[in-house]
């Protein structure tokens, strides 16, 4: 196995069998390897520099109904919310005198806030803030609305495919949604010029280990500068919320895995991860990872956004705890790095 991780570090591929055979993998010292190569190949990009992103969410409204996803269109529990300009802007002010210098935004897919509306905000916080990046994650749109925003200043777009299997992917959305389009919005993005951003959850209904090797050869294929994975959390009001939570174990393998497949991607270690694993974002960077998202959005909406259970949104995972961020990415010899964090293929 080592002799396949080797390889995997060298030329960045393997074959389909390779692929399942590290997937399937469960001896810790191959897995310690694996993780070891892969911290390697990160610390030789980046240093021990950890990018952070001040995350947004703007919008818990949706017109899409994913079975996995708590803020999807048929929960009538939860509390609707949509922030206006000027919180957001507010948001990007308190996140920029912390040392961010770069703002995701993130959304459902809210007919109620239009493009010109996200046109706006994004050339606002571009204007007010030329230093800092500003990354989009807000669904699937127009090839046209997406190249309105990255005119307007955005810099990146985080869109993930979920998964890459056509038949998997309607076990998991309704009728109405289509696994070709949100790859063709993929290569939209691409197309215009953003730093695109795409990834899986790990472990969802009805997930196999083929799966995974689909989305591996995708991404692949696809090279995005930014993967993100994180475990399936089931959310108590949708038709998943009694699956069992997906694997941290599994999530650090591949997480692996794409490092040493794209070593200058940007990929996070996930507030996922550390919500089923109270080391889970320790985890993640030893595993390979170099960002971490800490969250900028109002203390009385986070609660509101809660795509699976008991989402982490207080202490480290929030802009207001970046010092116990930084205290805990010191434990493991890291730093909070003040950089934008771009990708860059030398």
């Amino acid at each position: 196995m080592k002799i396949i991780i080797d390889r995997l570090r060298s030329v960045h591929t393997l074959e389909i069998d390779e692929y399942k055979q590290l997937l399937s993998c469960r001896e810790q010292n191959t897995i310690d390897y694996l993780h070891q190569q892969a911290r390697e190949v990160a610390l030789s990009e980046f240093g021990n520099q950890i990018y952070i992103r001040g995350l947004i969410e703007i919008s818990n409204c949706c017109r899409n109904d994913c079975y996995y996803c708590g803020i999807r269109k048929s929960n009538t529990t939860i509390k609707r919310y949509r922030l206006d300009e000027d919180i957001i802007l507010d948001c990007c002010k308190q996140g920029y005198q912390l040392g961010f210098r770069t703002f995701v935004l993130q959304g459902g897919e809210d007919a109620g806030m239009s493009d010109d509306t996200i046109e706006f905000i994004v050339a606002n916080i571009h204007k007010l803030y030329p230093d800092c990046a500003v990354t989009l994650s807000l669904g699937e749109k127009s090839f046209e609305s997406y190249k309105r925003f990255f005119q307007a200043g955005a810099n990146r777009y985080l869109l993930r495919h979920e998964t890459y299997n056509e038949i998997h992917y309607r076990y998991l959305h309704p009728e109405k949604m289509s696994s070709e389009y949100r790859i063709n919005c993929l290569n939209n993005l691409k197309t215009i010029g953003y730093q695109v951003g795409t990834g899986i959850m790990v472990g969802s209904p009805f997930q196999t280990i083929d799966n995974l090797v689909n989305d591996i050869l995708f991404i692949e294929k696809f090279q995005p500068e930014m993967i993100g994975i994180g475990p399936f959390i089931p959310h108590k009001d949708t038709p998943f919320a009694s699956y069992p939570t997906g694997s941290v174990e599994l999530t650090l393998i591949l997480l692996s895995i794409f490092r040493l497949m794209r070593p200058k991607a940007l990929i996070p270690s996930t507030t996922a991860l550390n919500t089923i694993d109270s080391k889970g974002r320790e985890k993640g960077i030893l595993a390979g990872a170099n960002v971490i998202m800490p969250n900028l959005t109002p203390n009385t909406q986070r609660k509101n956004y809660e795509l699976y259970n008991n989402k982490s949104h207080l202490g480290a995972e929030s802009a207001e705890g970046l010092e116990i961020l930084r205290k805990q990415m010191q434990a493991i010899g890291y730093e909070i790095s003040g950089e934008r964090g771009d990708y860059v293929q030398h």
